[in-house]
This record gives structure tokens, C-alpha cells and sequence, in this order.
């Protein structure tokens, strides 16, 4: 089997945050971030909080989740190879469920067999994902898009930029993948925060 490690460049993204009244106004209109038509509403941004559990119900997985930093290069890391049902959040971004874009990440295999983010590609429109969160909230986000990118054409803005609300990035590898350079692309699930359940 592959070997999967999800590593995205980073460095120099500004997890930017505003309140502006004209923020708030492209938070529950404008296009969203996968870039096509009108978005619905989304719930008001949480307080930050660290998650510690992420379920999908449409492609049945649950996982625990790991915080994750940049290397010296400023690339993310990835959850440990010895653990492919975990799946890795960058701390040092918004919380999910906190105004900005927070970004999951998480193998599509590994040498050992599939990993956790095997079929994120299944995904569609309207799924949803829910992240359970260390403050005993559970945030449950809508897809709106899934989307994959090769690697050279990546669009960093797009993916990691702040688009005024709550937003949530799920990300694995993806394209053919060949022994020397890895998997070609990235698997992109674009979500925002539309409820909020209590644990």
C-alpha cells in the first residue's frame, strides 16, 4: 500500500479576522469559498476552543484529533503514520467553529493499508461534518464544495484565506500517485459552521 503524508505549504497566510458590519454581510451572502453562488447563512463564529473528535456521517468515519504546527520548511506536518485513523488540526489557525478558516488534515493510506481520509473525495455538497470540541460544544458544519488541486496549481488564498465566518477546511492527498514524488494533488472539502450541538 501508499504512503500518504499531507503536507501543505503554509507559511505567509493570514488567518485575518474582522468585524466590520461589511464582513457580516458577506458572511451570510456573497459567494462562498469554493466559489460559486449565493451561501446560506452561516451560524455565529464560537469562542476558541480545541477539538478532540471529527465524525462524518456520510463516509462513516470518526477520528480523534492532534494538534499539528509547521516544520522549519513552513510546510504542516501530519498526524503520526502509526495512528492513520487520527487526523491533525493546525493550532496555530482558528479553532473549528471560530471565525476564520480552520484546517483538518488527515492520510488517505499509509504503508500499513487505508487511513482515516481515504474517501474524502465521496463527499458532496450539503454532507455534514461535525467537530466535537474541548469546550463540550459540537460544531456541525455544511459542505459546499469538494474539490482536488494539483499540487503546482494549489490555490493557497482560496483554501486557507478567511472569508468573514466560520469556515472548515478537510484536506488528504489525492491525483496518481508514483513512488518518487508522492501523491500529485490534494483533496479539498470546503464547509462552513451552520449549528451547534451540546455534549
Amino acid at each position: 500500500m501508499t504512503l500518504c503524508v499531507t503536507s501543505s505549504l503554509v507559511t505567509g497566510i493570514v488567518w485575518a479576522s474582522s468585524d466590520s458590519s461589511d464582513d457580516a454581510v458577506a458572511a451570510a451572502h456573497g459567494n462562498d469559498a469554493a466559489g460559486g453562488g449565493d451561501r446560506p447563512v452561516s451560524h455565529a463564529p464560537l469562542s476558541p476552543s480545541r477539538p478532540v473528535k471529527v465524525a462524518v456521517p456520510a463516509i462513516f468515519i470518526e477520528a480523534p484529533v492532534t494538534g499539528l504546527g509547521l516544520d522549519k520548511k513552513g510546510h504542516l506536518g501530519a498526524p503520526p503514520m502509526s495512528r492513520p485513523r487520527e487526523v491533525g488540526w493546525y493550532r496555530d489557525g482558528p479553532s473549528p467553529g471560530e471565525k476564520g478558516t480552520s484546517l483538518i488534515v488527515g492520510h488517505r493510506d499509509t504503508e500499513t493499508g487505508p487511513a482515516i481520509f481515504l474517501n474524502l473525495n465521496a463527499l458532496h455538497k450539503g454532507d455534514k461534518v461535525t467537530v466535537t470540541r474541548a469546550d463540550k460544544q459540537t460544531a456541525v458544519f455544511t459542505v459546499d464544495a469538494v474539490e482536488t488541486y494539483t499540487k503546482d496549481k494549489f490555490p493557497d488564498d482560496k483554501v486557507y484565506g478567511s472569508t468573514g465566518r466560520p469556515e472548515l477546511r478537510l484536506m488528504t492527498c489525492g491525483g496518481r500517485f508514483n513512488k518518487k514524488n508522492g501523491y500529485a494533488a490534494n483533496v479539498v472539502v470546503f464547509a462552513h459552521l451552520t449549528s451547534l450541538k451540546k455534549v
